[in-house]
């Protein structure tokens, strides 16, 4: 683990209850990994199930903070994200509250600020929902 969840909130721009990872597992240039736990509690948790809204974001803010932590890396500053375009979403299974999730994105393409990511999040070794989303980078 290379952010763990006391440390997150300084690399993305979330506060609770909209934090929706704990720990950066590992990030390179070809890919990133992060696990949550989601509790009974959360605001995307409906009839014991954490909602695909909640998986999506869970996707977004794995991007977030691994773009944080390696502007980080090179320059000091993690820069500010946000969600251009979500598309190819594939819904198999949602999991349910007190389940912890692992979710890995991989940047498939950038043009300027712009990158197109594959995202999957899965739980017990099983795909939950997968995606491409179009993340712009503020500079």
């Amino acid at each position: 683990m290379i952010v763990p969840k006391s440390a997150i909130n300084q690399y993305i721009p979330h506060r609770e209850p909209f934090i929706m990872i704990d720990n950066l597992v590992s990030v390179s240039a070809e890919r990133f990994e992060s696990d949550f736990c989601i509790e009974q509690d959360n605001v995307l948790v409906e009839d014991g199930h954490f909602q695909e809204s909640g998986l999506l974001e869970n996707i977004a803010q794995t991007c977030a903070a691994s773009f944080g932590y390696l502007d980080r890396e090179e320059d000091g500053e993690p820069k500010i994200g946000f969600i251009g375009a979500i598309t190819k979403v594939e819904v198999h299974e949602l999991p349910t509250a007190s389940a912890t999730i692992r979710t890995i994105v991989e940047p498939l393409h950038q043009l300027g600020n712009i990158y197109l990511v594959k995202g999957e999040s899965f739980w017990e070794g099983r795909i939950l929902l997968g995606c491409e989303m179009k993340i712009v980078v503020t500079h």
